[in-house]
């Protein structure tokens, strides 16, 4: 992993997914298939919880679908919904403490023309419709429950992880001013949806939603 970066250990993810949430942030999320990479820089997330947090799958027991939430930290969970994407997570806290970590939105920096023949749309166009959203963001990567639910984010062998440092040829000028993170309710949901959950990078171009500053 020297070329890329450190890749992130299972101790990092062994916390509360309110720790985990905002330190997630600039670092790098990596799809790897052969020689080639897809891989974007993190710059939204949301934690959600165990049983106790409504708006989690956690909160109707653990099941088939939702088991990967409570299992050892730092492996992959991938749900569909609304029956055309797929949502991307990380489980955090020991085995049997169900709590994970939602990818919102990565920062795209290699494999951009993959990511666009992924998601079926012009690379010339907006590169904030290539990654920015749960369902962008995880078709850029081809991400599906099949392919990645269950696996290793923090095995070298996986060809899906993150590592701590950025790739990027070409690193965006705003980047620096841009570290700030802001911590705002989550979005997209309907049960507590008051929590301050979700973590950003402040004034990064690729947040969904309303630009924050």
């Amino acid at each position: 992993m020297k070329k890329l970066g450190r890749l992130v250990p299972r101790v990092f993810y062994n916390r509360d997914p309110r720790l985990v949430a905002p330190d997630l942030l600039g670092k790098v999320l990596v799809r790897r298939e052969g020689e080639k990479i897809r891989a974007g820089r993190i710059v939204e997330v949301e934690a959600y919880l165990g049983e106790d947090d409504p708006a989690a799958h956690s909160a109707r027991g653990e099941t088939l679908r939702n088991a990967v939430m409570f299992g050892p930290p730092g492996f992959v969970y991938v749900y569909f919904i609304y029956g055309n994407h797929y949502c991307f997570n990380v489980s955090c806290l020991p085995p049997g403490r169900a709590g994970a970590v939602l990818f919102r939105a990565l920062e795209p920096i290699e494999g951009l023309t993959e990511m666009a023949a992924a998601r079926g749309v012009p690379l010339g166009g907006d590169l904030k419709n290539l990654t920015s959203g749960p369902g962008r963001m995880a078709q850029a990567l081809g991400i599906t429950r099949v392919r990645d639910n269950g696996k290793d984010l923090t095995s070298a062998k996986s060809d899906l992880f993150i590592v701590d440092q950025p790739i990027a040829r070409r690193p965006p000028k705003d980047y620096d001013r841009a570290r700030r993170v802001l911590t705002t309710p989550r979005i997209g949901i309907t049960k507590a949806a008051d929590l301050p959950l979700r973590y950003v990078l402040a004034g990064n171009p690729f947040v969904s939603g309303r630009k924050l500053m």
